[in-house]
Parts: C-alpha cells; structure tokens; sequence
C-alpha cells in the first residue's frame, strides 16, 4: 500500500511540474498517480466480484459526478448577490469534475482489469481454494 501511495506521491509531483495543460506526458503522469491512487486501496482484493464492483461503482460515479458537476455549475452561474454562495457551489463543481475525470476513469480500467485477471486467475482453482470475500 505504501509503494503505491508513494509511486502517487512521486506522479502527481512530476505531473505538476511538467504541467497537464495539453501536455501528453504530463496528463499520463496524472493518470498514473490516479491509477496508483485506486491500487493503494484495492491491491488485496483478490476477487473477481470486488473488482466488478469497483467497476460498476466507478461507471455509476463517472457519470453521476459529470452531471453534479454541471448542476454546481449551472446553479453558480444563476445565484446573484450571495458571493459565498457561488464560491461554495463553484469549488464543488470543480471538485465534481476532477473526480469525474481524474478518479472515475482509472477505477474503471483498475476494475475492468483485475475483474478480468481475477477471474481467470481464480477460474482453474478448486472451490474451496477461491477466495469468498475478495482478499
């Protein structure tokens, strides 16, 4: 868990410098600190159910937190008079969109892959040498 918090750490530092703006090595950096990101948490998993999951979870956010994203937004740009308000209502349209957009897709690709390496990993095995609950 440590090594891929720290693979993160290191991409996300060197995503920053190079700069993400149309620059294709500075968004793969990204991608990866994202992808070591959602490793961290599920490299124990040993499931092909928790890797489905994952992926299903990951579909369902990437477009809930696209469309929450353009309600903050939508709702910021009609709110008149209460500046907070709309700083408030910006700063989650933002927030909505990095994890629609940095965090979603790579827990898709984690959980498309381990979904599918877990079941063929776990396909050959007898039944009582499967894992039940994922890890």
């Amino acid at each position: 868990t440590f090594v891929f918090l720290a693979i993160c750490c290191a991409a996300a530092i060197a995503a920053a410098l190079v700069g993400i703006s149309d620059n294709l090595p500075g968004i793969l950096l990204a991608l990866g600190a994202a992808i070591a990101l959602v490793l961290a948490a599920v490299h124990p998993w040993r499931s092909a159910k928790r890797f489905g999951l994952l992926l299903c979870v990951a579909v369902l956010g990437f477009v809930l937190f696209g469309v929450l994203h353009n309600v903050f937004e939508g709702v910021a740009d009609r709110v008149e008079g209460v500046a907070a308000l709309r700083i408030l209502l910006q700063g989650l349209g933002v927030v909505a969109f990095l994890l629609a957009i940095l965090i979603c897709p790579p827990a898709i690709l984690v959980g498309a892959v381990g979904a599918i390496v877990m079941y063929i990993r776990n396909r050959h095995r007898p039944p009582q040498a499967r894992p039940e609950r994922g890890g």
